[in-house]
């Protein structure tokens, strides 16, 4: 089974997969929020599951030194909009720690 895992830039996606490929699973880290291809996650990967992790743009700014803008977020968020409407699991982030969105993942997959 191959995990995809996309989101907006410091919503935790490298940590996640990780997190996973620690814990025995194949995932891949799909970088469709640098695409203008709608389903270039879908082309590329083809997993299994696609796990979306969502972070807002304010506690993107606290979690990273980032310098970009709120257009440059959105614009992230409208390249991950396929993405997001097929996901088999959509997690928000922004009031979790690392390990609680890693049980939340391995909670679906069971």
């Amino acid at each position: 089974m191959l995990i995809g895992v996309v989101g907006p830039c410091t919503a935790g996606k490298s940590t996640l997969i990780t997190r996973l490929k620690e814990a025995g699973y194949a995932c891949r880290h799909i970088a469709q929020e640098h695409s203008y291809v709608p389903d270039m996650w879908l082309r590329l990967t083809n997993p299994d599951i696609l796990v979306y992790l969502h972070v807002s743009y304010a506690v993107s700014l606290r979690r990273k030194r980032m310098n970009w803008t709120e257009k440059e977020y959105e614009v992230q968020l409208e390249r991950l909009r396929h993405a997001r409407q097929h996901a088999h699991i959509l997690i928000d982030t922004d009031p979790l720690t690392p390990e609680q969105v890693f049980e939340r993942v391995v909670e679906y997959l069971d």
